[in-house]
């Protein structure tokens, strides 16, 4: 039995007030399914982007804003949002304390693809579950793909 204790998910921190750990995905030997774990200071935010699947977004702690395919709202904890495969989305946090977001895939390998350079290279392409984490950018993602 693959148990993860989010207690003690050691988060990386990638831009300001984001930082985010996938616990669970098909490298750590799940068949259908994904989560990220999302930490969320005051005013930090997981920007515009789209997953190959579909995603159920949960605050687990806060006050978030959600913006699925151009509607947005405010969620709470115990509240969710559902993101269907390849809707741009974004979280941010509106609270005046730390936010806490479980995403859950409904697959266990996900690409997401950001509408703005995210990584460190400007990458803007990352696959979730892959044997190796995958990085690249859209430049380098339709040369893979042509």
């Amino acid at each position: 039995m693959q148990v993860v204790d989010l207690n003690d998910i050691e988060t990386l921190p990638v831009g300001p007030g984001l930082a985010i750990a996938f616990p669970v995905h098909s490298a750590t030997g799940t068949a259908a399914s994904a989560t990220v774990w999302i930490a969320l200071e005051p005013g930090g935010e997981v920007p515009e982007h789209a997953d190959s699947a579909e995603e159920l977004l949960y605050v687990v702690r806060g006050d978030v804003e959600a913006t699925v395919a151009g509607e947005t709202g405010t969620l709470g904890a115990g509240e969710l949002a559902v993101v269907p495969p390849m809707a741009l989305h974004a979280l941010r946090n509106v609270g005046s304390s730390d936010a806490r977001v479980l995403g859950f895939f409904a697959g266990s390998t996900s690409v997401a693809t950001f509408t703005e350079p995210m990584g460190p290279n400007g990458e803007r392409v990352f696959v979730i579950g892959a044997p190796l984490p995958i990085a690249v950018t859209l430049e380098e993602a339709v040369t893979l793909t042509a």
